[in-house]
């Protein structure tokens, strides 16, 4: 909110006429016309951040809503200029940041856009009305300044704007207060750190001012400004800031702070005592190193509890240990009942700020949660982490382990629910659901740490079950194992026909559920619409009616309430997780910024071809490559890619690769990095049968971003009555590789065919000649023996002596 100054008054005559119009304004009008406003405030009101929202006027010491049925451009311009707030990049009639009962103005403004508050625009009289807004005026301002690039609307790279265009300001001489401001303004919390990024040339133009606030400015804008000496600031690095709702913890202990004690924290501009619900050694851990406490020795549960202090804060935070600060922790609020009265988290320090705890040994562990394995948790200090990744929560994903300083990942080989249920309760994610083999959650990088391993349930690490050892193993990373805890938590939604639309739905204690709509304000579903990647911002749409399917759905989760600094949905304070929190009446249908059919980037039927594109080339044939996957165009990460990655141009018939381009040669791109890794023979019909990282799995940035240059000329196919384009004949002449290796096969086999049959034709007439030879050989043999059998008879029948002799008889 910002009072405006007193300017002096000009006084219009009877017949003054608007500079843009060709009437005076009516008798009746001008008479009661009023010069200029000196006693008002500006304000706009349910918006989704200061310079957005409904017009309210604080006119002769009353607020009231701006009737909307005389609002326009020019006034909105003015406002946002008033506020600070940058340009005016929409405006409303229409009650869209809703309306109430109460005071309404109604008065016409004559601006002409170029005057700095609204007090410099001629108006007519103000009426005064006790009623529903029926037309409320609103204003959508671009803002003055933002930050851009950090994964949220709270942390990352500062711009600010003038004339329409952000331009990033220097980081030479860029002070905590100014942070502070930016911090406050973007009701983002406090500031947590001021750093530089450095920049190239190439980058644009760096604001020519700095910044000198003092800390207690309302605005960015309000703060004074130098020029850069020399009329230019130095271009060597930007500035970054982050902002958190969690900064400055301390324990307390008889009402001193030190080393030991209950822990308080300032959250959001108050300081609350933190719950020991779900308080682990790592998070104290962190606290006593944050503090030079140097290292954690115990965590008593309320024993510093002060009676009628401040409210307990709910959310759980959950550390590795490693952190530097507690606020790079990540945190859970959604659906966490309140802290019983009392039920305080404390911290015991070892008070040496240079002291560290020895490091843990793996042997003779007892049981998780027995006194034993408590007292030497609490004792030593293990450089070892654990962490699931690749499955969209921190409770579900592959399993990697930090060793030796480098992450890896654990051999599916026995791997069963009683490894999950170690690594689930290890990570306080509850209890295991499934254990997932085959690489379920994507290959992870290299080694494979652990293979083999046989947990019985019971210990309180993962290392700490039985396996082959460290690095020993006979596996590949399509083996690697993954779990699914209890904790996990998933959010989609849910419609037949669009992407970024539909019925909202949490996945908890292993079943998805509806989310209740109300309050659902336009903070909660920005959040909601930016986790899944679906755009800035969102609203709900109340006419789908009643859903359709069985009405024995969990409704998991109402009053869902989520501030600026909050990056995703399970940050935000919610009414505790209630299977039945609402009636089927109040499910929430989401609408994002942008919603869009399912399944293709277009209306046409999918295919690899459709799912391709360049873009910021100087020709249809050249550009950054980018990809559309999962609903969303992306970009593909330069690592590995060459010539032989470049069969994009032949998918896009784009003819031949000339140049495989790194380093974002065709400027950075926005949204997911789809691909990274690409390996490609150069033989592939089309990018997707390449080998590559798992979707959406990078380490890269967009100034990464693989691009290419194509020999040809996209050819665009007409496209014929029937609305279908024909296929184009092949192009004579051209062959690719597994054209002439077919070719080259094909004729080498007809040539084995052809000795083959040939073969066998001779060898079927040597078969045949062969036979009438035989058959020949034994008919004279057969008469050669007839003829001598024939004439030993005669000789026989002729003999002297034979005739009357009687034959031989065989013996008895």
């Amino acid at each position: 909110m910002v009072k405006l100054g007193s300017y002096e008054p000009q006084v219009y005559l009877l017949g003054w006429q608007h500079p843009e119009s060709s009437e005076g304004l009516s008798s009746a009008m001008c008479l009661e016309c009023w010069a200029l406003l000196i006693f008002a405030e500006l304000r706009l009101k349910n918006g989704g951040h200061r310079c957005e929202g409904r017009v309210d006027m604080k006119y002769r010491g009353t607020w009231g809503m701006m009737d909307g049925y005389y609002w326009n451009w020019q006034a909105a311009a003015v406002v946002c200029r008033q506020l600070g707030c940058g340009d005016a990049v929409d405006t409303s009639q229409e009650s869209y940041f809703g309306t109430e009962y109460g005071v309404l103005w109604v008065a016409r403004f004559f601006c002409d856009g170029t005057e700095l508050t609204i007090n410099d625009c001629p108006h007519s009289d103000f009426s005064r009305y006790n009623d529903y807004a029926n037309i409320a005026a609103g204003v959508v301002c671009s803002g003055f300044v933002r930050l851009v690039g950090g994964g949220g609307p709270c942390s990352g790279r500062v711009e600010v704007r003038s004339g329409g265009d952000w331009t990033p300001v220097s980081g030479g001489n860029f002070t905590f207060p100014n942070a502070q401001v930016i911090c406050a303004e973007l009701q983002c919390g406090k500031a947590v750190s001021v750093g530089d990024v450095p920049i190239r040339e190439s980058d644009g133009r760096v604001w020519a001012e700095e910044f000198r606030c003092e800390g207690q400015e309302t605005t960015f804008y309000l703060c004074p400004r130098v020029a850069c000496p020399g009329g230019s600031c130095q271009h060597g690095a930007t500035v970054q800031v982050v902002c958190s709702a969690y900064t400055e913890i301390r324990l307390m202990k008889n009402g001193t702070s030190q080393c030991e004690g209950q822990v308080e924290m300032n959250i959001f501009g108050e300081r609350r005592t933190l719950c020991a619900t779900h308080w682990t050694m790592a998070n104290a851990n962190v606290v006593c190193r944050q503090l030079g406490c140097g290292a954690a020795v115990s965590t008593p549960k309320g024993a510093y509890f002060v009676e009628g202090g401040d409210q307990i804060w709910k959310a759980h935070f959950h550390c590795s240990g490693t952190e530097s600060f507690l606020w790079n922790c990540s945190v859970t609020a959604l659906g966490i009942p309140d802290c019983t009265p009392g039920n305080t988290a404390s911290v015991i320090c070892s008070g040496n700020q240079t002291q560290a705890l020895p490091p843990c040994n793996d042997s003779g562990s007892g049981p998780a949660g027995s006194a034993a394995s408590e007292k030497r948790a609490a004792n030593c200090s293990d450089s070892r982490q654990l962490r699931l990744v690749d499955g969209g929560s921190r409770c579900a994903g592959r399993v990697e382990i930090l060793h030796q300083g480098s992450w890896g990942t654990v051999c599916d080989d026995s791997w069963d629910l009683n490894d999950a249920h170690v690594v689930c309760r290890q990570l306080g994610c509850g209890e295991a659901l499934h254990a997932t083999v085959s690489a379920h959650f994507g290959r992870g990088p290299d080694p494979i740490w652990l293979d083999d391993v046989e947990c019985t349930g019971q210990e309180s690490h993962l290392w700490k079950c039985p396996s082959r050892g460290w690095g020993r193993h006979d596996c590949w990373h399509k083996e690697d194992a993954g779990v699914i805890c209890s904790a996990f938590l998933g959010l989609r939604l849910v419609s037949d026909d669009q992407d970024c639309a539909g019925w909202l739905e949490i996945f908890y204690n292993g079943t998805w559920g509806s989310v209740c709509h109300s309050p659902m304000e336009a903070t909660t579903l920005s959040v909601i619409c930016g986790q899944l990647g679906c755009g800035d911002g969102g609203t709900l749409n109340a006419s789908v009616g009643v859903r359709e399917g069985p009405n024995d759905r969990p409704r998991w989760l109402d009053g869902v309430r989520c501030r600026k600094p909050d990056d995703s949905l399970w940050q935000c304070p919610s009414d505790p997780w209630k299977n039945g929190s609402c009636s089927e009446r109040e499910e929430a249908y989401v609408v994002c910024a942008d919603m869009r059919p399912k399944s293709c980037p277009s209306a046409a039927p999918c295919t690899d071809k459709e799912k391709l594109r360049l873009r910021g080339g100087d020709t249809e044939c050249s550009g950054r490559v980018e990809v559309w996957h999962n609903g969303s165009w992306g970009t593909v990460c330069d690592d590995s890619w060459s010539l032989a990655e470049a069969v994009v141009c032949q998918q896009l018939g784009c003819g031949s690769a000339l140049q495989a381009l790194p380093e974002a040669a065709f400027g950075p791109g926005n949204g997911r990095i789809w691909l990274d890794q690409v390996q490609c023979r150069g033989s592939e019909s089309s990018l997707w049968a390449c080998a590559a990282q798992p979707w959406g799995q990078s380490n890269c940035k967009h100034e990464e971003d693989a691009g290419v240059r194509c020999a040809g000329k996209r050819e665009t196919l007409p496209i014929n009555t029937a609305g279908t384009r024909p296929t184009p004949s092949p192009d004579p002449g051209i062959f690719s590789l597994p054209v002439v290796l077919c070719l080259i096969l094909g004729a080498f086999l007809f040539l084995v065919l052809t000795i083959l049959v040939t073969q066998l034709c001779r060898w079927r007439t040597e078969r045949r000649a062969l036979s009438s030879f035989e058959d020949a050989l034994d008919e004279a043999m057969y008469e050669e023996i007839d003829y001598h059998v024939t004439l030993k008879k005669e000789d026989l029948l002729n003999s002297p002596g034979s005739q009357g002799q009687p034959l031989p008889q065989a013996a008895g």
